[in-house]
């Protein structure tokens, strides 16, 4: 059975970001799930599927109860860190074509103001359960941490640089520059980066994504259903999930620098039925900017090793071949594990981008990082 068309994003909602919310991560969740239902023209009490997200997540139950729904006929978990969001609308497709139910609802909320222990956050991680074998040892607690030799291994391959690693920042900044929903609003250079301090060799600082606070939600209905609610169908062409080798430990891998979306990336171009030139506009997880270029390489946009090449001379800015993470990611706008970058493809697809809309922009996609590697990639259309 294909997915192909199948289902559609048809309510999107968010909160403000900010790195100091007075709203807990429930109560920000709640905030972004009406406003989601809201845009998909529902009342909350006809959303009959819930698939949270996060280690922040609130149980269905406790949306059943806040909403009042009567009838929730479904309900799921999707472990994959910030591919979570992408494996979430996979089984909500899925779900809804099996007739299991007709509105899913995939909520999101994160408050961190009050300080995240990087320690007591990997061990709440199902996916991080076998990190204290292999790299906590070595002192390796944080994801700064976990991936630096990923992109050290990359760096030494092949020759990539820290310059490069600025294009990505710098380039997530300008595009947040145009959102007004962005913590981040003061633009950088590739001086600023490269004076920034060293978090863990080689990330520097603005090569990390941001701790905010916020929350961010979909709704994902049937592609029949879409076409009589309020906004322009976003339909799902093309959608997979791939988990790397040695998944629980990245140290052990036979190759540090592949990760689990080039094994999801080939089965959604296949589904989707469209090439690499087709896509007008890409919302690529960027936890870290290194991320950014190996998964451009691991979905096929270039080959392996060079990734740093490919994003240099403005490749992916508003009006360059590639225009990515038109929102400023979560290099710039905010840390919303990843649904801050579906929702920013719908806006986009729905020709809603404001003052970075890519111009006729009709076939997208978005990709997920999981903690470990986990990927996850979606191609949608504007229908």
């Amino acid at each position: 059975m294909s997915l192909r068309g199948r289902g559609a994003i048809t309510g999107i909602g968010e909160t403000r970001y900010s790195k100091r919310s007075p709203h807990t991560a429930f109560e920000l969740q709640i905030q972004a799930s009406l406003a989601a239902i809201a845009d998909a023209g529902l009342d909350p009490k006809e959303i009959d599927g819930i698939i949270p997200i996060g280690i922040t997540g609130a149980p269905a139950e406790a949306f059943v109860t806040n909403f009042g729904i009567p009838d929730l006929r479904f309900s799921a978990l999707s472990p994959m860190g910030g591919a979570s969001g992408i494996g979430a609308v996979q089984i909500a497709i899925a779900a809804i074509e099996a007739g299991l139910c007709k509105h899913v609802l995939i909520p999101a909320g994160r408050n961190v103001s009050s300080g995240a222990k990087a320690g007591v956050r990997i061990h709440q991680m199902p996916q991080f359960h076998l990190v204290t074998e292999y790299e906590l040892p070595q002192g390796a607690i944080a994801p700064a941490q976990l991936y630096a030799p990923m992109a050290r291994r990359h760096m030494e391959l092949y020759g990539t640089t820290s310059l490069q690693f600025a294009e990505v920042a710098v380039t997530m900044r300008a595009h947040a520059l145009l959102n007004d929903n962005a913590v981040m609003t003061k633009p950088i250079t590739i001086e600023d980066h490269q004076a920034s301090r060293m978090i863990a060799d080689p990330f520097r600082l603005l090569d990390c994504s941001l701790e905010s606070d916020g929350g961010a939600a979909l709704v994902v209905s049937s592609s029949v259903r879409a076409r009589d609610m309020p906004h322009p169908c976003v339909q799902v062409l093309g959608i997979a999930e791939g988990h790397p080798d040695s998944p629980s430990s990245i140290t052990q891998r036979g190759d540090l620098t592949r990760l689990g979306i080039a094994k999801a990336a080939p089965i959604a171009f296949e589904m989707a039925g469209v090439s690499h030139s087709d896509i007008d506009v890409a919302e690529i997880y960027d936890c870290f900017t290194y991320i950014v270029m190996c998964q451009l390489e691991d979905m096929g946009f270039c080959k392996k090793g060079e990734g740093g090449s490919f994003v240099e001379g403005g490749r992916l800015r508003l009006g360059g071949p590639l225009p990515t993470n038109t929102h400023g990611g979560l290099l710039s706008q905010g840390h919303m594990l990843g649904i801050n970058h579906i929702v920013e493809l719908v806006r986009q697809l729905r020709h809603a981008g404001g003052r970075a809309q890519v111009a006729g922009a009709e076939i997208g996609l978005v990709t997920g990082y999981g903690d470990m590697g986990d990927g996850a990639m979606a191609i949608m259309q504007r229908g």
